[in-house]
């Protein structure tokens, strides 16, 4: 099986070249080949790409920008492989990952994996802390994971592994962003393909590197969320409304104990503060990080509760059209 790196890219030279490294460190035996789409860059790659061709298999093609969707399926239409696996441009890999991959797919061939992600040691303390709210077992990564069976896996875009024929099958991404990959995974079920999650084969994402940019991020997620609900009914689940749950109940929290002195909901949140402190301290072995880690954690509840709220109002409510409603979320193709 011959398997094909798709890695779209948007103005991120320095991030291709530390991904491009890590895969040269790749100990798998069998033949891979990478394929790098420069999704209209002003800031091109294609000189570090360059500068592994004599390491790696590596094809670079530049497009017009039309999205990362968009990107991931015209790699996948200019590859020469079996099975697709897609990266984001901000992850290094580790060196067995290919193998594991391969295990998985020897022991059980699924058409589609998705794998998780973990922190380095040389991530700065903000993307350490970012990566602890978006994948702990205490926030709704926890939640999310744990509310979706190994075998029955929503996989992310930025570690996702797609068989030719399910691509050739489903038309690959859609033009919606975020909420691409869930769209994905869902359309597949409708079409018979199965999903698996595969613990082993993870990646270290540096997702966003400053509050703003990750505040952004989290609540265009909130906004997808409803889009993809009004798309496919029956596979929506109390659990995304969790974040808006949390902000509205912080505020009436807040509410009763500033107005009638009843704080028993107020301290059950400082409770779960402390308990995303103490989990983050421990595990990242730095009680700066666990402080930054209950920042990151409200930022990504009222970022995500917030743009869930009002994608709820005008897409369920109001009955609005998505691409009117939020056309940011949508690359014309």
């Amino acid at each position: 099986m011959l398997f094909s790196l798709i890695i779209p890219v948007f103005n991120r030279p320095e991030e291709v070249d530390e991904l491009l490294e890590s895969l040269s460190q790749i100990d798998y035996k069998e033949d891979f080949e990478i394929v790098i789409v420069e999704d209209g860059s002003t800031l091109r790659c294609e000189g570090v790409v360059n500068n592994y061709r004599d390491r790696l298999s590596i094809s670079y093609y530049f497009k017009d920008n039309s999205g990362p969707g968009n990107s991931r399926n015209f790699g996948m239409e200019k590859a020469k492989g079996d099975y697709f696996i897609i990266f984001d441009s901000d992850c290094i890999i580790p060196t067995n990952y290919l193998t594991e991959v391969s295990n998985g797919l020897n022991q059980n061939y699924v058409d589609c994996f998705g794998g998780p992600d973990k922190a380095l040691d040389s991530f700065s303390d903000i993307q350490k802390a970012i990566n602890f709210a978006m994948t702990s077992f205490l926030t709704t990564g926890g939640i999310r994971g744990g509310s979706e069976k190994i075998d029955k896996f929503q996989p992310r875009s930025f570690n996702m592994g797609l068989s030719r024929n399910a691509f050739e099958a489903s038309k690959g991404f859609g033009n919606i962003h975020p909420g691409e990959d869930p769209d994905l995974s869902i359309r597949l079920w409708e079409l018979g393909f199965e999903t698996q999650l595969f613990p082993k084969a993870f990646v270290y994402h540096k997702r966003r590197i400053d509050w703003d940019k990750f505040s952004a991020q989290v609540n265009k997620f909130g906004k997808a969320r409803p889009i993809l609900n009004s798309w496919y009914p029956k596979y929506n689940k109390l659990t995304f409304f969790f974040p808006s749950v949390f902000i509205i109940g912080f505020v009436i929290a807040l509410f009763l104990s500033l107005i009638f002195n009843h704080d028993l909901l107020l301290q059950l949140y400082f409770v779960y503060f402390l308990a995303l402190f103490l989990t983050s301290t421990y595990q990242n072995k730095s009680f700066k990080i666990g402080f930054l880690s209950i920042k990151a954690v409200w930022k990504q509840f009222y970022g995500y509760g917030t743009g869930f709220l009002e994608s709820f109002f005008k897409i369920i409510i109001l009955k609005k059209r998505p691409q009117e409603a939020f056309p940011e979320l949508f690359f014309k193709k």
